[in-house]
């Protein structure tokens, strides 16, 4: 038998819902046809360095499939006619709303051709217990290149680019900010989780009381049906300059922008505004270095308030800067990376428990995700735009994401049709809030 999975990777796995797949998803666009051979010969040759990729889960291990074929998991289609942007997005949802095979490795790449102009989307889906997003990002960069001829059999080189969340500035400061938090969590057998459980209860606690979300469009009822929209781009400059003239950092602009921009939407459909806080659910990376390569789930959460009820865009973002700093002194990510440790170990109904708590006290999960700063290739083709979205846990429907990619930065929103059956709507405010808020400020 192979080896087991990690508890963090198992709660990840038992989190999978029909209404919401455990699954990430990623978009890539391509100004040419992607060549779907040398597609298949440069994941032969990469993708396999990962033996995740080569395996299934058999009884809570991973385990080499003795059936595993490329050919299931790459699969090319030609968009129909009109095949426009909507024919993309509307397939890029049925994609979202489908889930993996069970039977074999978790994940799949979908070559999406455009018969009109020649144009290729790549769209990708992994499950959540592969790896998280971090690590992803990091795979992503081994199947790439620096430049369209590089050879396919050379080695899976070390991320070059920032990988992480922008509330620490290194994992070594999250690790240190939470040690003392979980020396007495160090070292809990499973058969203890119950028997020590009030070495946790502090951070149920925490969970318990914090205040639930109130009822808007965004909370509710799921139907399992996913839409998915990104936004046009925005400079990085652009978000560096603000940033610099109200004495902010990139990521305090960016969550600053996301806040006004579900104001926008909620105000068009006569949301009662006033004190609304939208909490979202954070990944912060915990790797180092090399950790990378390990794949699996290691990262811990944070709440992040956004306060879209406040109508000045420069007192929303001295408010998300300032709640910013404090998640940067917080242990709380390592503390609930822990805690998902020992909702792993524990029986399913603590895991229930859980999930309830998160889906009660948050409206959505939101990633923000420094990608390659110059342009990759893959397959010999430049990679035109890069995005993803992340899984929501429980009864939460909205998945956000914030991108950085070769000097641009976008926001992609994955939405169930229950919650938010117009997207696009949502995410078409970002650069206009930017340029807003530009304005206000004099950047």
């Amino acid at each position: 038998m192979g080896d087991p999975l990690t508890a963090v990777d198992l709660t990840w796995l038992r989190m999978e819902r029909p209404d919401n797949l455990m699954m990430i998803t990623g978009v890539l666009t391509f100004d040419a046809p992607l060549d779907v051979a040398r597609l298949k010969a440069l994941l032969d040759h990469r993708l396999t360095y990962f033996r995740r990729f080569t395996q299934r889960i058999v009884d809570g291990h991973w385990e080499d499939d003795p059936g595993f074929e490329l050919d299931r998991h790459v699969r090319a289609e030609t968009l129909p006619a009109p095949a426009d942007r909507e024919t993309l997005r509307r397939r890029i949802g049925e994609l979202v709303s489908t889930p993996l095979d069970f039977e074999h490795p978790l994940w799949c790449m979908h070559v999406l051709q455009n018969p009109d102009d020649g144009r290729c989307v790549l769209v990708t889906r992994i499950h959540h217990c592969v790896a998280d997003g971090f690590a992803l990002l990091y795979v992503l960069l081994g199947l790439t290149d620096a430049e369209p001829d590089a050879p396919l059999e050379r080695p899976v080189e070390p991320a070059k680019h920032p990988v992480g969340f922008g509330l620490a500035k290194t994992a070594q400061q999250v690790v240190q900010a939470g040690r003392a938090a979980l020396d007495a969590l160090a070292h809990v057998p499973a058969k203890e989780v119950l028997e020590r459980a009030g070495e946790v209860s502090a951070d149920l606690l925490h969970l318990a009381t914090l205040s639930t979300q109130p009822k808007t469009r965004l909370r509710g009822g799921l139907d399992g049906e996913k839409r998915a929209a990104w936004s046009l781009p925005v400079k990085v400059a652009d978000v560096k300059a603000i940033g610099k003239a109200a004495g902010a950092t990139v990521n305090d602009v960016l969550m600053a922008a996301v806040a006004g921009t579900f104001r926008r939407y909620l105000e068009a459909h006569g949301e009662g505004l006033e004190g609304f806080e939208l909490r979202t659910v954070i990944p912060v990376n915990l790797r180092q270095g090399e950790a990378l390569k390990a794949l699996g789930n290691h990262f811990g959460l944070v709440f992040l308030e956004l306060p879209v009820g406040e109508a000045d865009p420069l007192e929303r973002l001295r408010r998300t800067k300032a709640r910013m700093d404090r998640l940067k002194r917080s242990p709380e990510a390592l503390v609930l990376w822990r805690l998902m440790q020992l909702t792993g170990m524990a029986p399913q109904w603590v895991e229930e428990l859980v999930i309830q708590l998160l889906g009660a006290k948050s409206s959505a999960v939101m990633t923000n995700v420094p990608g390659p700063r110059e342009p990759r290739y893959l397959a010999g083709e430049r990679i035109q735009t890069i995005m993803f979205w992340v899984p929501q846990t429980g009864r939460v429907g909205l998945g956000v994401s914030v991108f950085s990619y070769a000097g641009e930065v976008r926001l992609g929103l994955s939405a169930d049709a229950a919650r938010v059956p117009d997207p696009e709507r949502v995410i078409e405010a970002f650069p206009e809030e930017l340029a807003h808020l530009a304005e206000v400020i004099g950047a």
